[in-house]
């Protein structure tokens, strides 16, 4: 589908058109928030400690005086670019391994499939938690772990669908006039499997962010002070009986973004699906 009549279809969706505002805003604070951001997001200023918003600090100050609107604002690109490269690390290898068990089948089909269902019985967060504790905290740890515990879901779809694909007439003609497999996987088979793909991948993006936040509340995120939204969210539990304010604007940004996501998912999914369109 060109960009033009992709767009126009994804206006008749309110859901995919809210979805893809939510998520313009949330890049948007990604990109700018350092410029736009009022204060330094880890510059300490213990007079306005605990200090409620006011015009001065929209989302008020935490326990050291730093501004909490500008912790987050910093925090949306840390949040988005982890997602984003953990959930591209488990797409890309699934999109080899599902090509290439789906279509040769074999033993290949089977051993794969066999460390696909291994990993499919752990569930993905206790996975994340599991990898991150025994590789120790940092960004780069949890982008593993996100792309490990995407991988299965992406082999397993990309997998379904070049089993279903493969077997249409059109590719058993091509197969018939001598073109190579490589030819036939990349020409044929890959453009036909790529809008559940995008579908899925948007939707993971959701609950890759979900999972960042939830391993740097637990502490097994970027080292302190890192403005990580989980971080912020841990910092602010310890002063909720008295400020909990301090927990409304990462919370906030956080439920907003996850909804963005799946909210364009849903967008996409009825867009790109020719059996829901219109």
């Amino acid at each position: 589908m060109r960009l033009p009549r992709f767009l126009t279809a994804l206006r008749q969706s309110p859901s995919g058109a809210a979805g893809a505002v939510l998520v313009a805003l949330v890049a948007a604070g990604a990109c700018f928030g350092p410029v736009v951001a009022p204060y330094a997001p880890n510059a300490p200023n213990y007079v306005h400690a605990l200090q409620p918003p006011t015009l001065d600090h929209w989302g008020g100050t935490d326990e050291f005086g730093r501004d909490v609107l500008s912790r987050v604002l910093y925090g949306a690109r840390i949040s988005l670019g982890v997602a984003v490269l953990g959930v591209a690390g488990g797409l890309l290898p699934g999109i080899v391994l599902g090509l290439m068990t789906g279509y040769y089948r074999g033993r290949l089909d089977d051993v794969v499939m066999r460390a696909v269902d291994v990993l499919l019985a752990f569930p993905g967060i206790l996975l994340a938690i599991a990898m991150v504790a025994i590789l120790g905290p940092g960004l780069q740890n949890i982008v593993m772990a996100i792309g490990i515990f995407s991988l299965p879901g992406f082999t397993r779809l990309v997998r379904g669908s070049t089993l279903q694909v493969s077997s249409l007439d059109y590719i058993e003609a091509v197969r018939a006039q001598g073109a190579r497999s490589s030819w036939i996987l990349l020409r044929h088979i890959l453009p036909n499997i790529m809008a559940p793909l995008i579908v899925i991948a948007t939707l993971r993006l959701g609950g890759a962010i979900l999972t960042e936040s939830a391993l740097a509340f637990l502490g097994l995120g970027a080292p302190p002070p890192t403005p990580e939204w989980g971080a912020i969210l841990s910092n602010a539990k310890d002063n909720l009986v008295t400020s909990p304010y301090l927990a409304v604007a990462p919370g906030i940004a956080l439920v907003l973004t996850v909804l963005g996501f799946n909210l364009l998912g849903d967008g996409l999914q009825d867009t790109l699906d020719p059996r829901l369109r219109t």
